[in-house]
């Protein structure tokens, strides 16, 4: 290392179980974090501080304003580019001597494998399932450690799936929960200091696996609860049944994990078929009486979101039934079988859950907004705020 570097990571040197030794483990590591948001801001910030020599970055999201409220690897003005791109910017500002290699792509089962072999670990800093299942598939066949994390509301998880060594996600979580019954963070919120707590963890994992020190959370599941305060310490063992690191795996390559997920692509399409759209204008046009018959719409418009959400943005004339309603069977008695209903949310996938369970009821002539309340708000009405 180079004089400027000792003196720069002086304070890691001096520690005898890193030392000098440590300290060039770190500069000749590759790790790679997948998504530059809330988990992956504080975790890449301190992975580059450490020194980790070559850092990746996976994320072909832009910054959007919600987003600074947690994601402080951006600020005001990056808002609009890429995450990647903002996210290179800063590590760069915190250490030109780190070299940070972006991949402005959404990571599937296409390019998993390809990304992910010239990296020592994965930090997983996503926020959807099919992705988690994903990278700990990736870095099982590839025997690579997955650092993962999870975060809502008040709550987060922690731990370093790594099947050579101990459980996998797969061991933990071998099935994912039903589509929509564990919202994101962009459904029900996020405490954005919380994201601090779990990703320096995740950092911290990544620097001891990447220097051999400590006792890495292998076989161990953090859960944090900022409200109380409170770390709890769960132990989680590997299953010799697990589908992919078990003692006879059956996913022996990557899968559709939106599929595996539930998760249909583009229109929904279960159970009686695909759900009926309409577009935002149509709506618009629809509501104002302006449609080509020129007669009353008639139409009841119907938001299955939280209280929550419906104070940032909605929809006028709105008739607010939680989309918990629909799952129980108390809105299908509450919404009239003889008039047109027009279902929307935040983006489209819990009215088209609601507007199913309501076909299914029997409903002739119910519809799913197509892109929610933000695409309300962007196309019909941006003077509210967007989230």
């Amino acid at each position: 290392m180079s004089t400027q570097e000792v003196e720069r990571y002086a304070r890691h040197v001096l520690i005898p179980d890193v030392g000098m030794e440590g300290q060039r483990r770190l500069k000749n590591a590759r790790v790679l974090v997948v998504g530059a948001g809330g988990l992956g801001s504080p975790a890449l910030v301190y992975l580059a501080a450490a020194g980790v020599g070559t850092i990746g970055v996976v994320d072909a999201d832009v910054v959007e304003l919600s987003n600074l409220q947690r994601q402080v690897v951006h600020g005001v003005a990056d808002v609009g580019r890429l995450k990647s791109e903002s996210a290179a910017e800063t590590l760069a500002s915190v250490n030109p001597l780190v070299r940070v290699v972006r991949h402005d792509v959404r990571i599937d089962s296409t390019n998993a494998l390809e990304i992910i072999a010239d990296y020592d670990l994965v930090l997983d800093g996503t926020d959807n399932f099919p992705t988690r299942y994903l990278l700990n598939d990736a870095c099982v066949l590839l025997g690579n450690p997955d650092v993962w994390g999870s975060i809502y509301r008040f709550d987060g998880q922690v731990s370093v799936w790594w099947a050579q060594h101990g459980p996998c996600y797969r061991c933990v979580f071998p099935e994912p929960p039903p589509p929509g019954l564990v919202p994101s963070c962009a459904e029900g919120g996020v405490l954005g200091v919380l994201c601090a707590s779990i990703g320096s963890i995740q950092a911290a994992e990544a620097v001891k696996l990447i220097v051999g020190i400590g006792d890495p959370l292998i076989g161990r599941l953090m859960v944090h609860d900022a409200l109380r305060q409170s770390w709890d310490v769960l132990t989680v063992r590997k299953d010799p049944d697990c589908a992919v690191c078990g003692e006879s795996p059956t996913v022996t390559e990557l899968v559709d994990y939106q599929d595996f997920c539930g998760i249909p692509g583009g229109s929904a399409t279960a159970g009686t078929g695909a759900v009926p759209l309409i577009s935002v204008r149509e709506l618009a046009d629809l509501l104002s009486g302006s449609n080509s018959s020129g007669a009353s719409s008639g139409v009841l418009l119907v938001d299955v979101r939280g209280s929550e959400e419906q104070a940032i943005a909605s929809i006028p004339g709105a008739q607010a039934i939680h989309l918990d309603e629909f799952r129980s069977g108390t809105a299908v008695l509450r919404i009239p079988f003889d008039h047109p209903v027009v279902i929307h949310c935040k983006v489209g996938s819990r009215s088209e859950e609601a507007a199913r369970i309501l076909i299914e009821a029997g409903h002739p002539d119910v519809r799913s907004l197509e892109g929610g309340v933000l695409a309300w708000v962007r196309e019909i009405d941006p003077a509210q705020p967007s989230y």
